[in-house]
């Protein structure tokens, strides 16, 4: 995926998400993404993405940043593999789950809201099976995944 092109689809994903501020994104490997989760979260072992609302300190009045968003570009790999659609895809649905938290969303507290926002989204930018209906249970103990044959990620560790 090329710079331009995440460029792009952060823009089309903030627009969706209603977010006016600029997200930045960082694509980066395993151990990166285990620094940062170690450093913020407590949790020594890499995630696949974690998102990092601004300071309102970091707003000015000519260019406002809703927060930072980070990429593992590992596990994106692996998920990508695993269900079958592409790196640039993965990437692309991790990209919207941290814009969806810059949002002000959080899928552990708020009662399947920022499922079904990710749900709405996902269909709008044309985008594989979202993040969360990987990880959420349905009736019956069944996960949601895009392929009967293939495992769920793991429940992502976002800030």
């Amino acid at each position: 995926m090329s710079r331009s092109s995440l460029e792009r689809f952060v823009l089309r994903a903030r627009r969706a998400a209603g977010l006016r501020d600029v997200v930045n994104v960082l694509v980066t490997n395993n151990s990166e993404l285990k620094s940062l989760n170690r450093q913020f979260l407590g949790k020594d072992k890499p995630t696949d993405v974690l998102s990092f609302p601004a300071a309102p300190a970091a707003h000015s009045k000519s260019k406002r940043v809703a927060g930072e968003v980070a990429i593992s570009v590992d596990i994106a790999r692996q998920n990508a593999a695993r269900l079958g659609h592409s790196v640039a895809d993965e990437v692309k649905i991790l990209v919207l789950h941290g814009i969806l938290h810059l949002a002000g969303y959080d899928h552990e507290r708020d009662n399947g809201e920022m499922a079904r926002r990710e749900l709405r989204l996902r269909r709008q930018l044309n985008l594989e099976v979202a993040l969360i209906e990987r990880a959420q249970p349905r009736a019956g103990g069944v996960l949601i995944r895009k392929r009967q044959d293939r495992p769920p990620t793991a429940r992502p560790r976002t800030a």
